[in-house]
């Protein structure tokens, strides 16, 4: 794995925590939550993909 591919494992997992958090103290909507989970997924899919 390239140093991208592994800055793309460890980010991802964050994103997704910290929209998660977002939504449990009000901040984000669940389809706001919903949105960022899902983009940031398939952002991550695809950069990793083409390293």
């Amino acid at each position: 794995m390239s140093d991208a591919q592994v800055g793309l494992v460890m980010a991802t997992p964050l994103i997704i925590i910290f929209a998660v958090m977002l939504n449990r103290i009000g901040v984000l909507r669940p389809t706001g939550t919903i949105a960022a989970v899902a983009m940031s997924v398939v952002i991550a899919t695809v950069l990793f993909l083409t390293q």
